[in-house]
Order: C-alpha cells, then sequence, then structure tokens
C-alpha cells in the first residue's frame, strides 16, 4: 500500500504548505512547485492556485482558479475525494505526470478524461561526462521502500562474480521530512555502510546525485512501488546510464523502451531472482558498441522530451488556455 501521513498523526501545520507541498520536503512536489514559480511569468501564474496533491478547504482562493496536480497514485488516502464530483468540479483542470497514472484514477475514481490532462515531469539536462573505465559504477537514489533490500542482496551475489563493480545508494525518507520513516531500514542501512563495495550517502542535495550520476554506468532500479512518473529515472537517463527495472506501472511510459526491463513480480523471491539475472547481463554488456550507441539517442530523447524548457511551453499553453 502507498506510505502516506495521514492527517491525524501528524499536525499538519508542521509539514504541509497551503498549497500540497511541504515546507519540510526536498521532493518531485517540491521541485516542481520551484520551477513553476521561478520561470512561468508571474502574472500568468498569480492568477492560478496550483495545489499537489494533497487538498484541504483552506487552500482555496477566491478570485483564482484551482489546479489539482496529482503525484501520488490512485489508492493513496489522499485520492479517495476524486470519487465524488462535486471535489473535482473545484477545480479548472486534473493534471496527472504520466499517462498511466491518469488511466488509472479514471478507472479506479472514475475521473473523466475531459477534465484532465498529462503534463510529465522534467529536468534540466546533465551535461555529457566521461564515465570511468576501470569499474562500473550502480547507482539507486530513491527511497528504500522502492527495493534498495532487493537490490543489495542482488549487488552482493554479483560481487562474487565480478570483481570490478561498485554501488552507490542515496536514499532515506529524510529527503520528505520524514525521518522517523527511516527507523525499519537502519539495519538495511548499516549493511550498505558495512559493505566493502557500497557506499551509503543518505539524503544529498540534488546537485550531489547529479554530479555522481555522470560518474555511473547504471541505474539499479529493482522498483517494487507503483511509480506515476520517476524523476530520478529521467535523471538517470541523461547521465547516459543504462537502466534497470522492472514492467512495472509507469516506468515503460517513463524509460521509452530505452530500459533493460524485466517482468515485474508480486513475489519479491521471483521479483528478486529475475533483477540479478537482468542486473547481471546489464553489467557483462555495458561497454559493448550496441548498448553504448543505445545510450547515446536515450541520451538525446531524454535532453528533448523531458526538459524543463519544453515542458514550461506545455504548462503556459494550458494556463493560458484556462486563463
Amino acid at each position: 500500500m502507498p506510505l502516506t501521513i495521514t492527517n491525524d498523526k501528524i499536525d499538519e501545520t508542521n509539514w504541509l504548505s497551503d498549497d500540497g507541498t511541504s515546507p519540510r520536503a526536498r521532493g518531485g512536489s517540491e521541485m516542481i512547485r520551484d520551477v513553476l514559480k521561478e520561470r512561468l511569468p508571474a502574472d500568468l501564474m498569480d492568477q492560478f492556485k496550483i495545489i499537489h496533491s494533497r487538498v484541504r478547504d483552506n487552500m482555496f482562493e477566491e478570485g483564482k482558479k484551482h489546479l489539482l496536480l496529482c503525484h501520488d497514485t490512485w489508492d493513496d488516502p489522499e485520492a479517495k475525494h476524486m470519487s465524488k464530483k462535486e471535489s473535482l468540479q473545484r477545480f479548472e483542470k486534473l493534471l496527472f505526470v504520466s499517462n498511466y497514472q491518469m488511466a488509472t484514477f479514471n478507472m479506479a475514481h472514475g475521473v473523466p478524461y475531459a477534465h484532465s490532462a498529462v503534463l510529465k515531469n522534467a529536468i534540466d539536462p546533465i551535461p555529457k561526462h566521461k564515465k570511468p573505465a576501470d569499474q562500473i559504477n550502480l547507482i539507486y537514489h530513491t527511497t528504500p521502500h522502492r527495493g534498495l533490500d532487493i537490490l543489495v542482496a542482488a549487488f552482493d551475489k554479483l560481487c562474487e562474480t565480478h570483481d570490478n563493480i561498485h554501488l552507490d545508494v542515496f536514499s532515506s525518507f529524510e529527503i520528505y521530512g520524514w525521518e522517523e520513516r527511516d527507523k525499519p531500514y537502519q539495519k538495511l542501512f548499516e549493511r550498505c555502510r558495512e559493505h566493502p563495495s557500497i557506499d551509503y550517502h543518505g539524503t544529498v542535495e540534488n546537485h550531489v546525485i547529479r554530479e555522481k550520476l555522470q560518474e555511473s554506468h547504471i541505474f539499479a532500479y529493482p522498483c517494487v512501488w507503483p511509480e506515476t512518473s520517476c524523476i530520478a529515472m529521467m535523471e538517470a537517463m541523461s547521465a547516459g546510464c543504462s537502466i534497470v527495472c522492472p514492467n512495472f506501472a509507469a516506468l515503460p511510459e517513463t524509460t521509452a523502451n530505452f530500459a533493460l526491463m524485466y517482468p515485474w513480480s508480486e513475489d519479491n523471491n521471483h521479483h528478486a531472482h529475475t533483477f540479478y539475472h537482468t542486473l547481471d547481463m546489464a553489467i557483462r554488456v555495458h561497454n559493448e558498441e550496441d548498448l553504448q550507441t543505445k545510450l547515446h539517442f536515450q541520451k538525446i530523447y531524454t535532453d528533448s522530451f523531458y526538459n524543463w524548457d519544453l515542458r514550461l511551453g506545455e504548462w503556459e499553453g494550458l494556463l493560458r488556455s484556462l486563463a
């Protein structure tokens, strides 16, 4: 089930802003909020109130048109209100970050396509950088509940047959201001710290991850969480990393057939087995010419399609059509 902070467990004044983002977080919602505020015309933005996923009655402002930008999954408790017609009517438009996500909300809540639009996430392209030739660097840069345990187990096994692999782990709920959510994963984090071929970094500023991605060869992501988009994957694709992930949720849409993708399974043991063999293959073929050619075109696609310059034009066009 989705991991959600519910209203009755935490005082919302400490973590929820009046647009649904969090003053304590540095996640995708907060990044999108900041980019739109900084790069779109102020006079246009002033006509709208964009609410991010979490809707409260006191967020609505008289004289403004309201948009709901959904980042979460259809079964998140915060999405229950979307089954109510009167709740949807408060918004000029319901915005989603992938076609997969929009379709799930339509099927689960009856959210009408005519009242919806998809504006995909975006990134600033990562400059091309020559990667190390003496080893294969793997990276995992998302929260731990999305598959870190599967990755660490597979990586440990792969070290038995590959003496030239290294893994960087950037993973903690601190990025969302939810440090208490790290407690069940402390043993896993310690396992990372103690492994001679793993560096555990916790939560760092995004520019540090972007720099590390330039040195990384493979984004190893045995995802068990139904991603609605995945900004981490977009940045890895832009950095020229091979992507190893399952064909789960929005990942096929996000990776646009560039990933080394394997069938997802609800059985974690089967998932881990399949992931291990797919990652083993990715390591073995990484330096082959055909793969390097694919990574070249992957970067061209990512830097063109997931570029903020393009996405901001789509945002501005939508806002002007609704103004």
